[in-house]
């Protein structure tokens, strides 16, 4: 693989491990501002919303710049939110702050993964996709944990002065590997841009996104209440449970790369119901101890197989404006992140047990297989065979030939190479 997947992973690498240390770093910041921890989950949001403002909007405006550099200044703006992040003085700042280092995030993975699906063989598009997700996972189980704790021990603003350092070496590392004349964005213009996002299957490709993914959130926001009340962890045994996740989320991250090369809606439907089977047993296996473990790493497994097929279905969907939906998906992926943890909430505010926010989730990957299955449907009534063919289908074989019924595959294929040779030769010589 391409030297140029690490720097992307570099980079993804960074991003996810300031989008998820924040919610180990609430008390200390909470502590720190003098405000209450539920008044400091809002810095949580303010860089949700930062993503899904940013990945779509950033994304358009560039569209016709270098990938490159797109990618580089994305970096650039990841690294001044986060040193703005450590010296903010006060919650409204961070606030602030948040939100901007929110905003690179969606348009880095959604250009990137442009760049990556450039940078190999079509046949490996799906797995240099999961490379660069790579850097996403193991933040999961390396960064955030890492970050986690020297925010405790050393402050939390030491934690977001490593991360921007992080951003720093993922510049360099975009400026040395990736090729300089990687292409540019088409220029179809912002309007252009837009009006490739109109396609229902593109926005059937994006709720599958919202669906599969909000069935992750529903459950994995609320896994701290299970293991500790139904499994029966301590809570100082949750973070080594979560790095199980992060092991979990990476296996199945590479798997469903390799898997989507052969058979990227397979891949899809395959992971999206695992995920519904394994959040429907997850009341079951939360009953001992040794099952919940198991099951916290399959759910990252079953989630993170279908990131690369996603990420891959939306470009397709929208090959004319890739880096926009590749970002949409990204603003996508973070809405399925707070509506599911919304819809897992109202399952146990109305009071249906800890576990309930599993089943939910099961009730969205299963929504998530409708809707999939929908865009399939899709898909098969616009590329119905072409008016020529059925015409000449219709009419037969012309007098004195062989009908294609009755010739071998073999036959076929060869008749199909001689008359297309005959078509080239035809156009050389003007006719």
């Amino acid at each position: 693989m391409p030297l140029a997947l690490l720097a992307l992973a570099v980079g993804a690498f960074g991003i996810g491990t300031t989008e998820f240390v924040m919610m180990g770093l609430l008390p200390n910041v909470a502590d720190d501002l003098h405000i209450s921890i539920p008044t400091a989950g809002h810095l949580v949001s303010a860089y949700a919303l930062g993503v899904v403002i940013g990945a779509p909007l950033l994304a358009a405006v560039t569209a016709k710049l270098p990938r490159r550099r797109v990618l580089i200044g994305l970096m650039v703006l990841f690294v001044v939110g986060n040193a703005l992040s450590a010296v903010a003085p006060d919650n409204t700042s961070l606030l602030a702050a948040r939100f901007l280092s929110g905003l690179p995030h969606g348009a880095f993975f959604g250009v990137g993964a442009v760049v990556a699906t450039g940078l190999v063989a079509p046949e490996r598009k799906a797995r240099s996709v999961s490379l660069m997700f790579l850097g996403l996972t193991v933040a999961n189980i390396v960064g955030v944990p890492v970050a986690t704790a020297m925010g405790q021990q050393l402050g939390w603003r030491a934690t977001f002065l490593a991360v921007s350092a992080i951003g720093l070496v993922a510049i360099a590392a975009l400026a040395l590997l990736v090729p300089a004349d990687h292409g540019h964005g088409d220029a179809v213009g912002l309007r252009g841009e837009l009006r490739a996002l109109r396609g229902v299957p593109v926005w059937l490709a994006l709720g599958t996104t919202v669906a599969g993914f909000g069935a992750l959130f529903s459950a994995y926001s609320y896994i701290t209440p299970m293991l500790t009340d139904a499994a029966g962890y301590a809570e100082s045994s949750v973070t080594v449970l979560l790095a199980l996740f992060g092991v979990g989320a990476t296996a199945g991250n590479l798997l469903g790369g390799r898997l989507a090369d052969h058979s990227l809606r397979g891949t899809l439907f395959g992971g999206l119901t695992a995920l519904a089977v394994i959040l429907a047993l997850f009341p079951l296996l939360m009953s001992s101890a040794w099952s919940a473990a198991l099951a916290v790493m399959l759910l990252g497994m079953a989630a993170f197989t279908t990131g690369s097929p996603l990420q891959l279905m939306v470009m397709e969907k929208a090959s004319a404006a890739p880096s926009l939906a590749s970002s949409a998906n990204q603003a996508a992926f973070n809405l399925a992140n707070a509506g599911g943890a919304w819809i897992g909430g109202l399952a146990l505010a109305a009071g249906f047990g800890v576990t309930s926010p599993a089943l939910t989730g099961a009730v969205l990957a299963v929504l998530g297989v409708a809707v999939a299955t929908a865009a399939y449907a899709v898909d098969r009534r616009a590329t119905p065979t072409s008016a020529p063919a059925r015409l000449v289908a219709s009419a037969g074989p012309p007098p004195g030939t062989v009908s294609p019924l009755t010739v071998p595959e073999g036959g076929r294929r060869a008749v199909a190479g001689a008359a297309d040779l005959s078509r080239r030769r035809s156009r050389a010589r003007g006719w």
